[in-house]
Formats: C-alpha cells, structure tokens, sequence
C-alpha cells in the first residue's frame, strides 16, 4: 500500500523516519519468515496464457540457484487489483469494528483507485489515518485472525495471476521473494503467506505487550522509505542488489526500483511507464489481456506466505529513541 506525496518521478532523499520505517520493517519482516518459514500450505496454481509464453529467447531469469539474489513486489496494483488497505476496512466494518460514515470515505477511496489506477496521497493517508484510529487498544493478534478471514472474503480472487506467476519464477529459481508494501505488515504478512512468498516488509504500527498503541514506527513504509527497507533487508540477508528484482505499478516506487539491477514495470501507471521506457526497463501489463514490451521474466504458476510481525520492531523503536 502506498502514497504520502511523492508524485514526481525524481528522487527524494529518505529522512531519518523514513530510514527507521524500513529498518523496522526489514526487522520484522526477517523475524516474521523465520518462525514462520514452511508452515503453511500454499494456494492453488495460477493460469498463464499463451500469448504470455510465447517469449522471444533471452538470458535465463531469474537465475536457478543464485543465493545472493531476491525479488521485490510492491502489493497494490501489481500483485494484488486495488489497495490492500481498503478491503481489509471493508472486512472491519462488517465485523462492526467502525460505522457506515467511516465506511462510505473506504468505499470512495477505493472506487478512486480502481478508476484512477493511481495512489492519491490525501486518500491513502486519510486511510492510514483511520485504520490506526480503529485499531487503537486491539490486540494484534486478533487483527491477525481477522486478517485471515478477510483475506479470503475480499483479496483472494483480485490476486494478478501474472504477477503471481513472476513470483513463482523467483521461487523454483531458489530465490526469496519479499512483498514490499505501505499496507500494515501484519496484512502484508498474511497475503505474502498465502500465496507462498517468504514474507513481506510493510509499514509498522507500534504494539506494547501486543495491544497496538495507534502510533507508527516511523512513518508508513512509501517511496524512499521501501528503498531503505529494501536497503536493509539485503544487507541482513547478504543480497546483491545488483542481482535482484523489483517490481511495482506506480513511479511512487522508482527508489526502490533504481536500487536492484533488474526493475520491471507491472501495470504501470503514466509517469513510471515513461520513466521505464527511458531507462530501457522491462514493462509488462495484465490490465488489459495485452503483453507490453521488453517482458524477459518467464511465466510460471503457483505461489502464497506469511503472518504478524508489528511487535517485532517495537524493540528496534525503542532502541533508536
């Protein structure tokens, strides 16, 4: 999830929250996968069609058995239609968690983005805004359980089967693949479980003694905080980011993008798909049935991934302070 204000393509240089923000993601993310890894059972194979298999010949890629490379999705829009944000708000209010008017701003919000097929900075931090204001004094175990449930009411069926397929290539090649995201990391945690991914950086919301505080740990994990996120993951990890991939829709994500050695543009939005074209990125867009120019991942089937992780980096925040 994603959007504060960074709507031009150029780079901003992170501040000292957005470096604490992708800290504290890196650090529960890496927690979250290792209790985590191989418990879960991953959900069924995604379709590709022909037209996406008929690929002129190129270098193998992702390549089979490269440990020190990983793969990066950014979540709405690329792997998943929609904002992650939005139908988990749809799932709390059915659960009675807020009231219609709250509601109502959701459901607009997401009409917006769908329409749009943009992040609209006042939207999604009026989102954020809210959610941190509905879940303040809840558990974040019991967001978890409800997390669970809403995934299979609202984000299962809007999962990219294409970009489902990239992820997969990543996986048979041996390789980690990490959604990166300014959606909450516990939802994050959840899709990137289900569809079989090692885990997920997201945006960090502070727990004490698990129940959530309605503060984040430095600010929502968007632009150049995902690169500082991405930075550290790999940096922990032993990763060569000149070896990795990363993939987004929106030029929001172009710091993170510029960071790996293999960017690909998924869905991309105006002023990314210039910008990619530019600098001779890879493109591939599964909005309307068509194949874009310069695709070279290979499609596969399959994927799913992990859960929790916001209590993880309270320790972290606390050691910065």
């Amino acid at each position: 999830m994603a959007a504060l204000g960074w709507l031009t393509p150029r780079r901003r240089s992170a501040t000292a929250r957005s470096v604490l923000a992708g800290e504290a993601s890196a650090e529960a993310a890496r927690k979250t996968a290792q209790a985590l890894d191989g418990t879960d059972e991953i959900d069924g194979a995604a379709g590709t069609d022909a037209a996406e298999e008929a690929e002129p010949a190129e270098p193998e890629f992702p390549v089979a058995g490269d440990d020190l490379a990983a793969a990066f999705f950014d979540l709405d829009n690329t792997v998943m239609q929609g904002a992650a944000i939005f139908h988990f708000g749809r799932g709390l209010y059915k659960r009675e968690f807020f009231h219609r008017r709250e509601l109502a701003r959701f459901a607009w919000q997401q009409a917006w983005f769908r329409l749009a097929g943009v992040e609209d900075p006042d939207h999604m931090q009026d989102a954020r805004d809210s959610a941190l204001s509905i879940v303040k004094g809840h558990k974040v175990s019991e967001l978890m359980s409800i997390g669970e449930e809403i995934y299979d009411e609202y984000m299962a069926e809007r999962i990219w089967p294409g970009t489902r397929a990239l992820a997969q290539a990543h996986l048979d090649a041996g390789q980690k693949v990490w959604l990166v995201t300014a959606a909450p990391v516990e939802t994050a945690t959840i899709i990137a479980r289900r569809l079989g991914l090692t885990g997920a950086l997201g945006t960090v919301a502070e727990s004490v003694d698990g129940i959530y505080t309605g503060r984040l740990v430095g600010e929502p994990l968007h632009g150049p905080a995902k690169a500082e996120a991405v930075r550290a993951l790999a940096a922990a990890e032993g990763l060569d980011l000149e070896r990795c991939a990363a993939y987004s829709d929106s030029h929001n994500d172009i710091p993170m993008l510029s960071l790996v050695g293999h960017p690909y543009a998924i869905n991309p939005d105006t002023k990314l798909r210039k910008h990619a074209r530019a600098h001779d990125w890879r493109l591939r867009d599964y909005r309307t049935g068509r194949k874009a120019v310069k695709v070279g991942v290979p499609a596969a089937a399959g994927v799913g991934a992990i859960a929790g992780g916001a209590a993880a980096a309270i320790a972290l925040h606390r050691r910065r302070k």
